[in-house]
């Protein structure tokens, strides 16, 4: 996963020296509004509960959070965590046999008596270091067939591993440039924070002073200050820096903080309770979009209001590893989760099987998986994008599944939104979204992981008010209901128009207001479940021995 929060940093960044301001942002809330109503495309949440749901009681339903860890303490959260009332906190034992010491609001895979796991590498650089351990120095005519068919896997992986460091190295050695000349700048014009004033006039010989001036009058005059623009190009450097230290960086494994034996896929039992983890900054955030609590008259209010969010820590700065995806699916099941959110994604695939046995776990104990699409403004349906709902070589599809698109509040997708007629289900709020962040703070972030939280959220309110309905009627129900959007649009990553419909399977936007009537009229096929007194059910409760 590479951090959304990054996709905001250079959304005012242009290659070639140009610089420009972000545009005009919608209203905080603007996610949780009326089309009709307030004149943007959020999912109609205030009107819903105003009504079709006032006066009324719904049941609390588990959302497991599969993220960075999440900040359980945050004002606007703590309240709505999810808590295993069947472990005693802080006491090193295993009280309700669930084989997680003191998983008291979730688990964190990515963690182990050493620490935990802040950066990792890419999938594609995992690879690349496992084909290079059997194929480097390897004359290809001395293979057999099927070791030939996978040393040309590997010499395409690592044309994309060093075409991707140059890339990285010329984007670090071009942001610090740009940092370099707005300090010299500041030195010579003896102030931190320039303005416009400051430059009238003001024409130096030193070439480098000459392009800080054009690049800031540009900023400027846009509305952009001197300290917005450094705080981004330093998010730059940062960002391109980790991608050549730790993300394209073959020589770095982290792994051993984790302790576990890698290699054994259906390893179950690792990891530690820390779900908060190193920057739960996007975790947070998420979670705020989902259940954040509504009318206590702090912060942003979230999409669904009977809701407990267990935090899952199994995303790090860099792309999860789908051992890691797999358990903490299991665990959301055996834990008693009725919808999951999944904002995290990778172009490339360690063990797909693993992660198709776990999504077929949810399935079978009637839990919905919310996924987001990915922000590469690609075509999901020609571009791999993991994980996802196929299996079987890609002839079938899970019916547990959700894939979620992002909607800016323009009306129209995010630019940096992945679409794709079959691989994309439906689109949500995903631009300049207000929600939480680490030591109860608030932020607005843009990406698919914030259209799917809304996405979980609407789904986790129709749970909570029809508790009949299966996981695969919500599903349907929520595709069914979409607010169509019948207008052409700009294709993301592109200048080409085309009719939104196009853009996914249902042509349109998860709307709260519409599935919430449509679930009215619908007959529940829901097996019922006898909960026990942590929140699980019967046929969820732990047990080592029943694992996919």
């Amino acid at each position: 996963m590479k951090k959304v929060k990054l996709a905001l940093c250079f959304g005012a960044l242009l290659m070639g020296g140009s610089l420009l301001a972000q545009p005009e942002s919608a209203p905080d809330n603007w996610f949780n509004l009326d089309p009709t109503e307030d004149g943007v495309r959020g999912v109609s949440t205030e009107r819903v509960y105003q009504e079709l749901l006032r006066g009324r009681t719904g049941e609390t339903v588990i959302v497991a959070v599969i993220d960075s860890g999440v900040d359980y303490d945050h004002e606007d959260l703590k309240d709505i965590m999810w808590v295993n009332a069947g472990e005693i906190a802080g006491n090193g034992i295993d009280d309700d046999g669930n084989g997680y010491i003191d998983d008291v609001n979730g688990w964190n895979f990515i963690g182990g008596a050493k620490g935990n796991v802040a950066e990792d590498t890419y999938e594609i650089t995992r690879l690349y270091k496992m084909y290079q351990d059997r194929f480097d120095g390897v004359n290809r005519d001395d293979l057999s067939k099927k070791e030939k068919v996978e040393y040309d896997q590997y010499m395409e992986i690592k044309k994309t591993i060093d075409e991707q460091r140059d890339e990285m190295e010329g984007n670090v050695a071009f942001y610090s440039g740009l940092l370099d000349k707005l300090g010299k700048l500041k030195e010579a014009l003896g102030k931190e924070d320039i303005k416009a004033a400051d430059l009238e006039g003001y024409e130096p010989t030193d070439p480098d002073l000459t392009q800080a001036v054009a690049i800031l009058n540009n900023v400027l005059s846009q509305g952009t200050t001197l300290p917005e623009v450094e705080e981004q190009l330093k998010g730059g450097v940062e960002y391109f820096s980790n991608s050549l230290n730790y993300g394209y960086n073959p020589d770095f494994n982290p792994r051993n903080i984790v302790g576990d034996n890698y290699n054994d896929v259906y390893e179950r039992y690792y990891g530690n309770n820390d779900v908060q983890g190193p920057d739960a900054s996007h975790g947070t955030h998420v979670s705020g979009i989902i259940g954040a609590v509504r009318g206590n008259g702090i912060g942003m209010d979230g999409v669904a209001n009977n809701v407990r969010i267990m935090s899952v820590r199994a995303v790090p700065d860099g792309d999860e590893r789908d051992k890691d995806v797999a358990n903490a699916i299991i665990y959301a099941v055996d834990n008693g989760a009725s919808v999951i959110n999944m904002s995290f994604g990778k172009g490339y695939a360690w063990d797909k099987e693993a992660v198709e046995k776990a999504i077929k776990y949810a399935a079978k104990h009637d839990v919905l998986l919310v996924h987001a699409a990915g922000n590469s403004s690609q075509d999901n349906d020609n571009t791999d994008n993991f994980p996802n709902d196929t299996y079987k070589k890609g002839r079938k599809t899970f019916d547990n599944w959700i894939e979620v698109g992002a909607l800016s509040w323009n009306g129209g997708p995010a630019s940096f939104s992945n679409y794709g007629q079959g691989g994309v289900d439906l689109f949500a709020p995903g631009v300049d979204i207000y929600s939480t962040i680490p030591e109860s703070d608030y932020a607005s972030f843009s990406g698919t992981s914030m259209a799917s939280p809304v996405t979980a959220g609407v789904a986790a309110l129709v749970r909570s008010y029809y508790p009949d309905l299966s996981a695969k009627q919500v599903r349907e129900i929520l595709m069914a209901s979409v607010d169509p959007l019948n207008e052409d649009v700009t294709l993301p990553g592109s200048d080409e128009t085309v009719p939104f419909r196009q853009l996914s399977v249902t042509g349109g936007v998860v709307n709260a207001f519409n599935a919430v009537e449509m679930a009215a009229e619908t007959k529940g096929k829901a097996k019922k479940k006898t909960r026990i007194k942590d929140g699980r059910t019967a046929d969820e409760a732990p047990n080592k021995k029943d694992r996919a």
